[in-house]
């Protein structure tokens, strides 16, 4: 196993993601035979690197990952689980619970703490995150009042967080405006860490690569999740799954997602939600090489992914908002399309965290069809299709929800 410096810890390159262990059955419990023969697997061959979060599961990740390795040394694994402020409101001096927290009752970020610590059993967590910092999470996690930030800064002063960050789900203005946000407000520093998704196919489609250089740059080392894409990139065709194995016959698909990975340098850990034991001996064997991808493999990959995303061509100039009536960001927009139109039937839970923070004139359906956008547009993009195409699309994506 290959491992990382970080701070004064060394941490495995391979991370454990605990959102994907095997059930019982297709919506069943976790199968705690099958699910503790992995991770017992993964710490004895190196793995120190456990992520879960507060409703894995629903909200028995924390409980048994855990349990599991709380049979070893405390200071040879490393926990870190999140903040859920993604599914809470604050209102009128109460927090309400939203989407998998609606029905819980829920009296202070203390609360779900100080229930996170006993039922991990640990007097500390390694790694502490807000959960998706995303733009319908804002109000939560900047609200003056509830003071989330502080209260966990507190938390961490006391020793109960070794080291604090967040995971994001943003779009990477948002994840620039929160960074700015905290930095103005605790210039003596806050977090040491952030998580984001990243993978070879979003770095294009969810713009992974400025979120990832957003982070380089205000000096945040990167926890990479879903590297293959919840498994989307781990099989496709039998014309593209030939194009990698011509190029390297001895590996596995999904390899390839992670030794992409590997060659940007600011990925602290790669996270692998791993419900197997079979994938997990090949991710082992990926993360005990130091090899990347080679400039012949990366002209692979490139054809791959060309292949994969139909996207529309939009560079982001801009000559079309500063020529709509109607002031629409339309670079953002079509972002959204490309990812809408690029997705998996999932795709719709991400964007909608962008979509529920919009007001109802920033959205596609209010185009007026003027077609001004597409007379300046150097790309000869014919926006107000778009726009209509993506109008119709929310409204499928509401009525199915």
């Amino acid at each position: 196993m290959l491992y990382k410096q970080f701070r004064d810890k060394k941490i495995s390159w391979l991370g454990m993601g605990n959102m994907r262990l095997p059930k019982v059955g297709e919506k069943g419990p976790i199968d705690e035979v099958k699910a503790r023969e992995i991770i017992e697997y993964a710490y004895d061959h190196g793995v120190n690197y456990f992520d879960t979060a507060y409703r894995y599961h629903s909200g028995q990740s924390e409980t048994f990952v855990s349990s599991v390795l709380r049979q070893y040394p405390r200071d040879t694994w490393y926990l870190a689980t999140k903040m859920p402020g993604h599914m809470m409101q604050y209102r009128d001096g109460r927090i309400e619970g939203i989407g998998y927290l609606a029905n819980e009752t829920i009296a202070s970020p203390e609360q779900i703490f100080e229930d996170q610590l006993k039922r991990c059993g640990v007097d500390y967590f390694d790694f502490y995150l807000l959960h998706n910092v995303c733009e319908t999470a804002w109000d939560f996690y900047t609200n003056e009042e509830l003071g989330v930030v502080e209260y966990l800064l507190g938390r961490k002063k006391a020793g109960c967080i070794r080291h604090f960050g967040f995971s994001a789900h943003g779009r990477p203005e948002t994840i620039e405006k929160f960074l700015l946000w905290i930095e103005s407000r605790f210039p003596e520093g806050c977090f040491e860490i952030a998580q984001i998704q990243l993978n070879y196919l979003d770095w294009i489609l969810q713009d992974a690569k400025t979120k990832y250089e957003v982070l380089t740059k205000h000096g945040l080392p990167v926890v990479a999740m879903e590297p293959c894409r919840g498994g989307k990139l781990a099989s496709f065709d039998e014309k593209t799954n030939a194009l990698f194995r011509a190029a390297r016959p001895n590996d596995s698909i999904a390899s390839w997602a992670f030794r992409y990975l590997k060659a940007l340098a600011n990925v602290q850990v790669t996270l692998s939600g791993m419900s197997s034991l079979e994938q997990l001996k090949d991710n082992l064997q990926v993360f005990s090489d130091p090899a990347s991808l080679t400039e012949e493999e990366n002209e692979v990959l490139q054809k791959v992914i060309a292949s994969l995303a139909d996207l529309i061509p939009c560079t982001g100039c801009r000559y079309c908002s500063d020529e709509c009536p109607q002031n629409l960001d339309i670079p953002k927009l079509i972002s959204i399309y490309n990812e809408a139109k690029n997705g998996d039937d999932g795709v719709w839970g991400l964007l909608n965290f962008t979509l529920n923070a919009m007001k109802e004139d920033e959205l596609p359906s209010s185009c007026s069809g003027c077609g001004n956008c597409k007379k300046v547009c150097p790309q000869g993009i014919d926006v107000p299709d778009l726009m209509q195409k993506l109008a119709l699309a929310i409204d499928n994506s509401k009525r199915k929800s």
